[in-house]
């Protein structure tokens, strides 16, 4: 549970958010291509990275003089596991909520 705590955590950020979001789409992108592309400056891009890096969400690889970053599809498959589990509480209450809404028009 700690690790999703940490996941979540990470991917509250909008910046966070939307680096994993990049590196999902366009796949293992150099940091310098993620700090270009960004109103934020390189180092800030650098300590967003290494949040997703602790978090376990992105990987890390050196190339040369270049650092490499990709998501972990593991770490999304775990947000993927704890959704599907709750599923079907969140069903059954927006079915209970449908029925009560059903039974007083006026609610």
């Amino acid at each position: 549970m700690t690790r999703l705590i940490e996941t979540f955590s990470a991917l509250s950020d909008a910046t966070r958010l939307g680096i994993v979001e990049r590196l999902m789409a366009q796949g293992e992108l150099p940091a310098g291509d993620l700090a270009s592309d960004s109103t934020i400056s390189g180092p800030a891009i650098s300590r967003h990275l290494k949040v997703l890096r602790n978090a376990g969400l992105v990987d890390q690889r050196i190339d040369g003089n270049r650092r490499l970053y990709s998501v972990r599809p593991e770490s999304l498959r775990a947000i993927a596991s704890w959704t599907m589990d709750h599923r079907a509480f969140w069903e059954a209450s927006l079915d209970r909520l449908d029925a009560l809404l059903q039974e007083d028009p006026d609610a």
